[in-house]
């Protein structure tokens, strides 16, 4: 079955991309209008996020924001059915690539970090494909959290690792290789926005609210010899490709959890701010995990 399904999702994916594009708006559009509690979400969390400062702006930017998350959901059949090379000719420019050269030139390995925005796959392919062609091929990780479909997965790593690629689980042996993949000068990416189990995390504000933040990321960043790089993948204007931004994070973190939460929730509230209608502001962030206490309230 998994055979026949990226058999079928390599076909789909030669589609023109803003044949894609429009199937996804139609999808985003169905979705929000099908499910009041998805829609209910959504506006909810665009309206905590305070990006939008009046009544019309916000309803432009909740139908912006619908149907991206619709674009975006198509577009993983490009992310996971073309080869990096033909991912690649999508993005049209990538801003800031010194900022890697530079860390690896150092002899340092990088967590990449980059937040469910504009389509972070289709940036992450990119990233793949220009690190394993440089003249001394580095190995780019992608840590990922098994989809609850469970057919899904082949499909993702299948993508994933197409020349050269490298995919670990978001468990103690994923986290054990990623941590090898760092002691070996290559790199690695890393979501920082899903919610994670308890003891993974800790409460920290994201737009003015406490959300529950991993610590992965810092802990990680801890190690001898690593440098965190922020990016995302910005879309383009209807079926024009992306464009790939590379950023330093502004403060390293200090080992403290409450702390290096807080700076992680700011470096993608920065990322965010830069294509708010792009970020997937339908995902349940502000959830309790199970077992978790919840965040306190402060006093009035």
């Amino acid at each position: 079955m998994s055979r026949l399904l990226i058999a079928v999702f390599s076909i789909l994916s030669h589609l023109p991309l803003a044949v894609l594009q429009a199937v996804g708006v139609a999808l985003g559009w169905l979705v929000y209008l099908s499910s009041p509690r998805y829609a209910a979400r959504m506006r909810e969390n665009l309206a905590q996020s305070g990006l939008a400062t009046d009544a019309v702006s916000q309803r432009r930017l909740l139908r912006q924001a619908v149907s991206a998350t619709g674009m975006g959901a198509l577009e993983l059949v490009i992310a996971w059915g073309r080869s990096p090379t033909s991912i690649a000719r999508l993005v049209k420019n990538c801003n800031n690539w010194h900022i890697v050269e530079e860390a690896l030139a150092q002899n340092k390995g990088i967590i990449f970090i980059t937040p469910h925005l504009g389509n972070y796959d289709i940036a992450g392919r990119y990233l793949s494909q220009r690190l394993i062609k440089r003249p001394q091929p580095i190995q780019l990780m992608a840590m990922y959290r098994p989809p609850k479909m469970a057919w899904l997965e082949p499909l993702m790593n299948a993508g994933r690792v197409r020349e050269g690629g490298l995919t670990a689980p978001a468990t103690a042996a994923g986290v054990r290789m990623v941590m090898k993949t760092l002691k070996a000068r290559q790199t690695t990416i890393i979501l920082p926005d899903q919610v994670p189990g308890q003891g993974d995390g800790v409460w920290a504000p994201f737009f003015g609210r406490p959300a529950y933040t991993m610590t992965l990321a810092p802990r990680l960043a801890q190690m001898d010899g690593v440098e965190v790089i922020l990016f995302f993948g910005r879309r383009l204007g209807w079926g024009r490709g992306f464009e790939v931004e590379i950023a330093r994070l502004s403060e390293p973190f200090t080992g403290d959890k409450t702390t290096d939460g807080a700076k992680l929730n700011q470096a993608v509230e920065q990322l965010i701010r830069q294509a708010p209608a792009q970020y997937l502001w339908s995902y349940n962030r502000y959830k309790t995990p199970a077992g978790v206490a919840p965040a306190e309230t402060p006093n009035p």
